[in-house]
């Protein structure tokens, strides 16, 4: 059975590694949601403070998780109908309704504690600190660094301290 579970395991990895096309010069191009037609996988944010992980798309699959967090960063992985595929910080995947769901750019703070720069740099002048578990705004990032928000204070993070956000990505500014 364990040989089974694991086999379906490395295949359906296998199929999310290979989930995108390539273009006439070979170049990897980006995978579009076939509902949204939007960029996947994308992260997004949960739009409320209960929201039910479905094992399948749709209100009569059985619920394996509820989140409780207002928030909480997630990453879109598949798309069917009005429902998204997710998975979460802690690699949890499942399904849930898309009203559930919002653009805004969130990300989950990873290190036991973290600094807050004014800058994106190591030795900029500290602004203030975030506990493993925060859950900040993201307003923008650069190659390494990302400024944040969360509870009145902001500042500048580096990227591999904080999830929500993939490591080549950057936005704003």
């Amino acid at each position: 059975m364990r040989k089974i579970m694991a086999l379906i395991g490395l295949c359906m990895g296998l199929a999310l590694v290979h989930s995108g096309t390539t273009g006439a010069r070979g170049a990897e191009q980006p995978e579009i949601g076939p509902e949204t037609k939007l960029p996947m996988p994308r992260y997004v944010s949960l739009r409320s403070g209960k929201v039910n992980l479905r094992r399948g798309p749709g209100l009569d699959y059985r619920i394996d998780w509820v989140f409780q967090r207002t928030g909480m960063p997630v990453r879109v992985i598949d798309e069917y109908g009005h429902w998204r595929r997710i998975s979460d910080s802690d690699d949890a995947v499942g399904w849930v309704y898309h009203a559930l769901l919002t653009s805004r750019r969130m990300a989950l703070v990873t290190e036991p504690r973290l600094t807050l720069r004014a800058e994106p740099n190591g030795a900029a002048r500290p602004t203030a600190h975030a506990e493993q578990g925060v859950v900040a705004q993201l307003l923008e990032c650069a190659t390494t660094w990302c400024r944040i928000t969360a509870g009145g204070a902001e500042g500048w993070v580096p990227k591999q301290a904080i999830w929500g956000v993939d490591p080549d990505e950057e936005f704003g500014g």
